[in-house]
């Protein structure tokens, strides 16, 4: 069945975005995230959905999405936030980072999403979400962060619903806009694409502060639980001194229950003449994050039982074993402890498992706003 329906942009739907000032110039000036673009009229920012239009700024993609899809929870990936669960997933265009590596450069980078779009109201959108069975929505694909206020407002019709709210994000965003981001959402993956403010600047173009502060609020001033993901580019971000100030710095500033995922790199847009990440590094680097103190450290984009497994920082028992995004065992008490010596595990657990939703992911479109089930 159709939930969403494939149409142009309406004339007007751009919405009125938040955190902008004028300046003594005439332009205006983005405060969204430390790129502050500044903008003549007509003009975009550089994530490219940030517009300026009759001396405002405006969210141009405002109600419109580059696809939905039911995901696994794990895929995000979130492996201690409601695992087995499924996630309604969508995303917009464009992004205010330029990742040479980029792995969805097709959406973020994309230059002709005015007219490629799905469309869909907030409430469409958790309608659609609660219908389908999924326990959360993903903000996703491409960095929430650039479309902030239609997530946010998604986030409000969601909770009425009682459902959670998913950020997967590379945290370049400014105090004011993070602050009342996050705190509409429930659980952030954020990625830390590497620990050298030299590797923001020569291969994303930005820079690392900013990310750390949105680390450091996440887990200490909101309720939203917080992962972080690396993706690990041979040569440039998986030295061992580099993993060594970075997993120490998660232990020290975060603490060591916050789960890290080292994700192996696949050459993608710029970067095709970058190998892949052995399974050496990634399990190299998952030793140093052990050793370093981190309790909850998993290897993604290649198949490792053991590392895509959770453990008890305890007693070494495994709890939660996975296989690629498709959860094969659970032994977590009700009340999230480990079953064999009563260690409580950190994340946001269900009662029970219930039903796993599996490794498959499900397109979703809608045929009309209007449409009933």
């Amino acid at each position: 069945m159709n939930e969403f329906k494939n149409c142009a942009p309406v004339a007007g739907s751009a919405n009125t975005a938040r955190w902008w000032h004028s300046l003594p110039d005439g332009r205006i000036q983005c405060d969204l995230c430390p790129r502050d673009c500044k903008l003549h009229e007509g003009q975009r920012g550089l994530c490219f959905v940030r517009q300026r239009s009759s001396d405002q700024m405006v969210l141009t993609t405002y109600g419109r999405s580059s696809g939905f899809c039911i995901d696994p929870i794990e895929k995000k990936p979130l492996f201690h936030f409601l695992p087995g669960s499924s996630v309604f997933s969508f995303g917009t265009a464009g992004c205010n980072l330029a990742c040479k590596f980029c792995q969805n450069w097709d959406i973020s980078k994309s230059r002709e999403m005015d007219s490629l779009m799905d469309e869909a109201s907030p409430e469409r959108i958790a309608e659609v979400a609660l219908a389908k069975g999924a326990a959360s929505v993903a903000f996703t694909y491409n960095d929430p962060v650039i479309f902030a206020e239609y997530a946010m407002d998604t986030a409000d019709a969601c909770h009425a619903r009682g459902l959670k709210t998913v950020a997967v994000t590379a945290g370049y965003i400014h105090a004011e806009p993070r602050r009342a981001f996050f705190d509409k959402i429930d659980a952030a993956n954020v990625d830390l694409k590497a620990f050298t403010d030299e590797f923001y600047q020569q291969q994303t173009g930005s820079h690392l502060a900013p990310v750390l502060d949105t680390l450091l609020h996440i887990h200490h001033q909101t309720t939203c639980w917080l992962e972080i993901t690396t993706l690990l580019i041979p040569g440039l971000n998986d030295s061992t001194p580099e993993l060594e100030a970075m997993t120490r710095w998660i232990a020290e500033h975060l603490g060591s229950d916050v789960p890290l995922h080292f994700s192996a790199f696949h050459p993608d847009y710029k970067m095709v003449d970058v190998p892949p990440t052995p399974m050496a590094t990634l399990t190299r680097a998952r030793q140093i994050a052990l050793a370093n103190g981190l309790h909850h450290v998993y290897t993604g984009n290649v198949h490792d039982i053991d590392g895509g497994s959770t453990y008890c920082p305890s007693c070494q028992k495994k709890l939660i074993e996975r296989d690629w995004y498709a959860v094969l065992d659970y032994e977590l008490t009700a009340q999230a402890n480990c079953p064999q010596c009563g260690t409580h595990i950190a994340g946001c657990f269900g009662a029970e498992l219930g039903h796993p939703f599996g490794r498959r992911r499900i397109p979703v479109r809608v045929t009309s706003m209007a449409r009933q089930f």
